[in-house]
């Protein structure tokens, strides 16, 4: 087994839904001292930029929760106005980008993980994006964490998959196999003008649930099994820059399309910053759907 150091090791060992379930209760507490303490330490340890923010009185936040989800102010993410532009779905960190190698969607360091592992063995769900493009972006905790949508489409379903809670920070990645396919994850499938896409808000340790703008809180789940919810088309459509939904806590974001439906732009590689609503990548055809 290759070298893994201790902060990854102890990973394997921790009760992660405990301790995201302790995390999910601390962060709600509306006691003023405390959470206003737990805000400034917050924003000093992680250089959190609260300007961009709808509300910059951090003491007027009801809980820590509230000011980590909180919304930006308008005009704070301007969307990309060009008609095949897709946008930047998360602030954060470009993990990784480019084309599957058929199934395989790289992760870190010589590893990879399966489209079928990532979209819990859903054999019509991950055919259609073998050979597709992709990107992962890594959100810290001192950005905005709300998600938007890359591109104008209808939801047609929407997946529960129960998992680990490993962290996804740089050091994880690189050392344990498979992850964004062991993590819990809420897995969201539209169709757009370019077919099909994917977009996958995967959890992490500390994340206390996630959220989606139709459907409210998703994690936690106390079933622990696979769920999956159908919609009518029409039912839920959003437009480019739409908000999704959020963590209540920080994590990643995968983006999946077709093949020959996207071009990354070419300043985008690993390690490069990313924000909300800025073009990541041009559409190169267009379907009905």
């Amino acid at each position: 087994m290759a070298f893994k150091p201790f902060r990854v090791l102890y990973q394997f060992l921790y009760p992660h839904h405990i301790v995201s379930a302790m995390v999910y209760r601390i962060t709600r507490i509306q006691n003023s001292w405390f959470k206003n303490v737990l805000i400034e330490w917050f924003i000093l340890k992680f250089d959190v930029d609260v300007t961009s923010a709808a509300n910059t009185d951090t003491t007027s936040y009801a809980s820590f929760n509230q000011f980590f989800t909180r919304s930006l102010a308008p005009g704070a993410r301007p969307i990309a106005h060009q008609g095949d532009a897709v946008v930047c779905p998360a602030d954060g960190t470009i993990s990784q980008i480019g084309m599957l190698s058929g199934q395989v969607i790289p992760q870190a360091k010589g590893y990879s993980f399966t489209l079928s592992a990532l979209l819990a063995n859903d054999l019509q769900s991950y055919r259609q994006f073998e050979g597709g493009c992709f990107t992962t972006v890594y959100l810290s905790p001192r950005d905005y964490h709300r998600v938007h949508m890359p591109i104008t489409g209808d939801l047609r379903k929407m997946t529960y998959v129960p998992g680990r809670l490993f962290s996804v920070d740089r050091l994880t990645t690189e050392h344990v196999r498979d992850l964004f396919a062991r993590n819990e994850r809420v897995i969201s499938y539209f169709d757009t003008a370019l077919g099909p896409i994917a977009l996958l808000m995967v959890g992490a340790i500390f994340v206390g649930s996630i959220e989606t703008s139709w459907h409210g809180q998703v994690t936690p789940d106390t079933t622990r099994n696979i769920q999956t919810w159908r919609y009518e088309k029409g039912a839920y459509t959003f437009q480019r820059g739409s908000e999704l939904g959020r963590f209540n806590m920080g994590s990643t974001v995968i983006l999946l399309a077709r093949s020959s439906s996207i071009s990354w732009l070419n300043n985008l590689i690993p390690g490069a910053p990313v924000k909300m609503g800025q073009m990541i990548g041009r559409t190169l055809s267009v379907k009905q759907h």
